[in-house]
């Protein structure tokens, strides 16, 4: 049975690693929180605005002709058609209802690719509060689109110079601002990383995303659960969202497709299960990738969103009881899968989602199956990327 226990650990990773000044801030969370998610009052306005703000369900589509090319029976679950382009916002939408609720005025959150940035700036427009996002300077650069979303919904943007100036860089001064201003702000992380209870609270407002499916694959399948479930891993949010309702399902595959970037011998990967040992990453026990001494490594993806040097600690899990299977993506065949969705789909899909398209080369399946890949976001923010690769 895989569950978070009340000290926050999925097996052996997770937990709650933090600095003295942090504690009030995590423990006003751990205290509150599942009291406040499961009122009826919450539940209410929560479901009320996913389905009308958020624009869910979000469809559960039959990729014919790329189900024709893998012999497979593909269905995309369509979290790029969410409010915002990306599965990012339901928990956006979770944590600001639930900042409110306890008196927050002001929200602070990390981002990579911008999606959970914008996300996070949307719902901060929606409820009137004050909005900074901490991105690192060199995602800043190759994710402009959302970098000037961001501003137009009248966020700040703060450039993180340090390290890689990457989305490790971003929430380290994140983490630091709450630090800093721990009474009347809310940190609103993006992904299923973090002290607890932040990786099972944002798991849960993704899991509408696992929901969802069941029913779907029931009303086109004529049954809940498919042979298969892929997803993209970086910190693993949407992986997570996917993963949800079947952790507990053996016979449902789980597929999650890392950054491997220039390769994995390369020294510019963000492989995290392959190159990683298990460590304290941003509060919370996990897989990261470290140097001997514990040095967090710098990692690479041609993907801003998985540009990550660890996992979440129920990915971690997944992995070390070898529940869900592992496969390392390269940014040129992920490019190239971006590319073949685009051509057979009519569907441009997020770098991020294009490493999951590319798993299908990695696992073998039988003729028929019914494999669901989580296509969570759209590819609109990373036209630049494919523009300077060009190969199409």
């Amino acid at each position: 049975m895989i569950r978070v226990d009340e000290k926050g650990f999925y097996g052996k990773f997770g937990g709650a690693y933090i600095p003295e000044m942090l504690h009030p801030n995590i423990e006003e969370l751990r205290e509150n929180y599942e009291e406040i998610v499961a009122s009826p009052e919450f539940q209410q306005e929560f479901q009320t605005l996913l389905r009308d703000f958020v624009g869910r369900p979000t469809p559960l589509y039959f990729a014919t002709r790329l189900s024709e090319q893998f012999g497979a029976k593909i269905y995309l679950k369509r979290e790029d058609l969410c409010h915002t382009g990306a599965h990012k916002v339901n928990n956006t939408v979770g944590q600001i209802l639930l900042a409110k609720r306890l008196g927050k005025k002001r929200i602070i959150a990390e981002t990579g690719a911008g999606q959970h940035g914008v996300a996070t700036a949307t719902v901060c427009a929606l409820m009137g509060m004050d909005c900074t996002v901490y991105m690192g300077e060199l995602d800043i650069q190759r994710q402009r689109p959302n970098v000037e979303r961001m501003r137009i919904l009248g966020a700040k943007v703060v450039p993180a110079t340090s390290g890689s100036k990457t989305l490790k860089d971003a929430t380290n001064e994140a983490m630091r601002a709450w630090i800093n201003n721990p009474v009347d702000t809310h940190y609103i992380i993006g992904s299923v990383v973090g002290p607890h209870p932040y990786p099972e609270m944002v798991a849960r407002f993704q899991s509408v995303i696992s929901e969802e499916m069941k029913w779907q694959l029931k009303e086109k399948e004529g049954r809940e659960n498919p042979d298969a479930v892929i997803a993209c891993v970086g910190g693993g949010s949407n992986a997570a969202g996917a993963f949800y309702h079947y952790y507990n399902t053996p016979e449902v595959r789980l597929i999650a497709a890392e950054a491997a970037g220039l390769g994995i011998s390369s020294g510019k990967s963000a492989a995290t299960t392959v190159l990683g040992t298990p460590g304290i990453l941003h509060g919370s026990k996990t897989i990261l990738m470290q140097t001997e001494d514990g040095q967090v490594v710098e990692p690479h993806s041609i993907s801003a969103g998985l540009d990550y040097p660890g996992i979440g600690p129920v990915h971690a899990h997944l992995f070390d009881i070898g529940r869900a299977e592992f496969v390392a993506v390269e940014d040129e065949d992920a490019m190239k899968a971006g590319i073949l969705l685009s051509r057979t789909e009519g569907i441009i899909p997020a770098i991020e989602t294009a490493h999951a398209i590319h798993a299908l080369n990695m696992i073998e399946y039988r003729k028929d199956e019914v494999i669901v890949i989580n296509l969570s976001g759209r590819g609109d923010k990373d036209l630049e990327t494919y523009i300077k690769w060009g190969n199409y």
